[in-house]
């Protein structure tokens, strides 16, 4: 009879930490469901009541909007934190283009979001840049633009921290779109951000180099195509304020 009694007690606490699991999952999950729908509605009321005739609007406008629609389509499908949570991302990724588009017209960007995920390490861009590769200028910058239409919130490009700022082509979307050496992409980026145009010490210890030792002001590195990169340094010799690499300005 006593060991009954032990069965039943051990299979009814056992049932109960199931519940109570249970239970624990169903809250967040209801949690996260309505957090990342509560990014969606605001990204959703900001696409919706912005506009603007200039290029550097109207392009952060469409990938906001684009950015609204994936986030739409993934609260659809969503059935876990993790899938809400991607939801959510997406969603503060399309407010992140939102801020951009309402600096370019010039009223407040409003608060500040939530850090991206994606854009860990990779700081922002602190001054106008510019640099030539193979006859083609790609120039960056703070701020919007006639020739800097084209806003990136910063991530990383295999591996390499690509940071937040404003740019005359999108060559990101070319890059993931046609991989590497392709004009536009990936050899742009081998410009931007070699240890050429960044702090000399960006990449040198990577490759087992001495960072002090490392030569990488003479503009010739590696020959990449024109073998001069915009006279071997990236508007001035350094990148975001002369800390790309060794301590991002964020």
């Amino acid at each position: 009879m006593e060991l009954l009694l032990v069965v039943l007690l051990m299979v009814m606490l056992v049932a109960g930490l199931v519940w109570w699991q249970r239970q624990r999952a169903a809250r967040e999950l209801a949690d996260v469901q309505a957090d990342a729908r509560r990014w969606y509605e605001r990204l959703g009321g900001q696409v919706m009541n912005l506009s603007g005739e200039e290029p550097a609007v109207r392009q952060a406008l469409a990938d906001a909007a684009e950015r609204y629609h994936a986030a739409g389509s993934q609260l659809e499908q969503a059935r876990s934190v993790t899938q809400y949570r991607l939801a959510r991302e997406t969603a503060i990724e399309g407010l992140t283009y939102i801020r951009a588009a309402r600096v370019a017209l010039g009223i407040d960007p409003g608060p500040d979001l939530p850090p991206l995920a994606a854009a860990s390490g990779a700081g922002q861009l602190t001054v106008p840049r510019q640099v030539d590769v193979q006859g083609q200028t790609l120039k960056a910058g703070p701020q919007p633009g006639r020739d800097t239409p084209y806003y990136y919130p910063g991530g990383r490009m295999q591996g390499r921290p690509v940071p937040a700022g404003w740019y005359s082509t999108p060559w990101w979307k070319t890059a993931l779109g046609a991989g590497a050496g392709v004009i536009g992409g990936m050899l742009i980026a081998d410009a931007l951000f070699s240890p050429s145009f960044g702090d000399p010490g960006y990449g040198a210890e990577a490759a087992g180099m001495d960072a002090t030792g490392a030569d990488f002001g003479g503009g010739d590195f590696g020959d990449p195509g024109a073998g001069d990169f915009g006279g071997g340094d990236f508007g001035g010799g350094d990148f975001g304020g002369g800390d790309f690499g060794g301590g991002f300005d964020i």
